[in-house]
């Protein structure tokens, strides 16, 4: 059981969530004015649903408000299908997004797919250079200093690190990072690769190698 929060516009799309997610044993909080969230405690949840095209509010400027007050898994609800949109949403934080319109199922496995792999356990310290992962905190350090990855970026540097060297496909990265069954979409591996780069060159790291026409390995 988890707390999710959706924002959407719609009162259909809302109650349409809902009912599904609550087959799934969780407590959902329906907010239909974007503008109510900046007074929410976004802290209890563990999963928020945020619709891209909301009037006054839309979704892209909510999720660049809260992601630091967050480090749950942020969703995107869109029914944009242009591929600068979708790489803009990533590049604010967001881990992942649902194109609407979305079957119930692929979003019950979309939803707890990325629960899951929030209270996966790991215990160990993995040491590669002068690159250490805490697989128990989900945190990346640099010698001393923490670098500020999302949930969808740590994940990509560790399953690709605890296989260095080996070479791995977009689609193959996004279905071992998240577990869908469905389509894999590499194009939110490659923006998550793009971000992921910026945050540790700036800790004069170059760790994630581009192998054209494959792939990505972790080289260090």
């Amino acid at each position: 059981m988890a707390k999710i929060l959706v924002v959407d516009d719609e009162p259909a799309i809302l109650s349409l969530i809902r009912n599904a997610l609550t087959a799934d044993q969780h407590l959902v909080t329906l907010v239909s004015d974007p503008k109510q969230v900046r007074q929410t405690d976004l802290g209890v949840y563990d999963l928020i649903l945020l619709d891209v095209m909301m009037p006054g509010v839309d979704g892209f400027t909510l999720c660049r408000e809260i992601r630091a007050a967050v480090d749950c898994p942020i969703l995107f609800l869109t029914a944009k299908t242009q591929e600068t949109d979708l790489m803009y949403g990533l590049g604010l934080g967001a881990d992942d997004y649902i194109m609407k319109p979305f079957g119930i199922g692929a979003l019950r496995a979309r939803i707890n797919a990325h629960l899951r792999r929030e209270i996966r356990e790991r215990r160990n310290v993995l040491y590669l250079d002068n690159v250490r992962f805490n697989l128990s905190g989900k945190e990346l350090f640099i010698q001393e200093d923490k670098v500020p990855l999302t949930k969808s970026e740590y994940e990509i540097c560790e399953f690709l690190a605890r296989s260095r060297g080996q070479v791995f496909s977009k689609e193959h990265i996004y279905e071992g990072v998240f577990g869908y069954d469905g389509a894999s979409d590499s194009s939110a591996i490659t923006e998550h690769v793009k971000n992921i780069r910026a945050k540790l060159s700036k800790c004069g790291i170059d760790a994630i190698e581009t192998i054209w026409g494959i792939g990505y390995k972790w080289k260090l």
